[in-house]
């Protein structure tokens, strides 16, 4: 089992890593929409936040030499799913043609009070 770290992204605020490279796949834990230097979250609407998650998925995952069509799974955390178009469109415009598996779940509070969160599994190749 290897512990992924990256500076490129935001340092986890809880007692859990990055992402952990284990049996051939990378298991990303759940990325917010917080800027990696300030710690802060990204100002804007569901589609700024989204776009900030997706890119520190994978910086994280570039901490292994990967990028996004290494991901296989993800699953979507959302405030408010009235929502889920606007970030399904940012969604769609960051893989491309690339179509990893999905959930996308409603929750009550998201960390920082922010308005959509998403993990990842990818293959470790």
């Amino acid at each position: 089992m290897e512990t992924l770290h990256t500076d490129s992204a935001p340092k986890a605020i809880g007692p859990y890593a990055q992402a952990i490279v284990s049996g051939g796949f990378v298991f990303c834990a759940g990325q917010t929409p917080m800027d990696a230097e300030t710690m802060d979250l990204v100002p804007g609407h569901i589609e700024e936040q989204t776009q900030k998650v997706l890119e520190n998925l994978e910086a994280v995952l570039k901490a292994r030499d990967l990028d996004r069509t290494a991901i296989v799974k993800t699953t979507v955390f959302l405030k408010n799913f009235a929502d889920f178009p606007k970030m399904n469109g940012v969604y769609a415009a960051f893989f491309g043609e690339h179509r990893p598996a999905r959930s996308t779940v409603e929750v009550s509070r998201l960390p920082k009070d922010c308005l959509v969160e998403i993990e990842c599994i990818a293959e470790a190749r």
